[in-house]
């Protein structure tokens, strides 16, 4: 059965039953007929370079609270995903970035409030101070060979990949 944290229709207020539906037990209701489809939740992280170094925030939240990870979080219902990614990038680090282009698309989600789909942009400062905010504590540019501990997969293999590229061609 699909995981729900309904347990009651949200139109009707039915209680809910589970049923055999496209090929999986999903939750429905025996009243009015609705269905729970799970959405996917999608998340976007920027790549800022400086030099040979990436700018990274320092997480306040678990999971990995006190590791660093690229600035980046949940893109908002009916938002552009490059918007949410220029949003987010300001409201963790205080700067105005432009993206330039999409970088790599990961799915699968880490840990259970996390991201089913990364999109993983490239881009550059367009104005204001480096400075933390929101749900990051610190917000740094490290080299790429003297990363800090980092959060989550994807940062991990993004940050291996600009790595490799960037000493590989000097």
């Amino acid at each position: 059965m699909i995981e729900s944290s309904f347990k009651f229709c949200p139109l009707c207020a039915t209680k809910l039953e589970s049923r055999l539906i496209d090929s999986k037990e999903r939750p429905i209701c025996p009243s009015c007929g609705w269905i729970y489809f799970p959405d996917p939740k999608v998340a976007v992280v920027v790549v800022i370079l400086k030099e040979k170094s990436v700018l990274l925030t320092r997480r306040i939240f678990e999971p990995y609270k006190g590791c660093w990870s690229l600035p980046g979080g949940f893109v908002d219902a009916y938002e552009d995903p490059v918007n949410a990614a220029e949003r987010e990038c300001l409201e963790e680090t205080s700067l105005q970035v432009k993206v330039t282009g999409l970088v790599d698309l990961f799915s699968g989600r880490e840990h259970p409030r996390g991201a089913d789909i990364i999109l993983v942009y490239q881009g550059f400062i367009d104005g204001g101070i480096l400075r933390s905010g929101d749900d990051a504590d610190a917000a740094e540019f490290f080299p790429l060979n003297e990363l800090p501990s980092l959060a989550f997969k994807t940062t991990q293999k993004v940050l291996e990949r600009f790595k490799n590229q960037l000493f590989e061609t000097n």
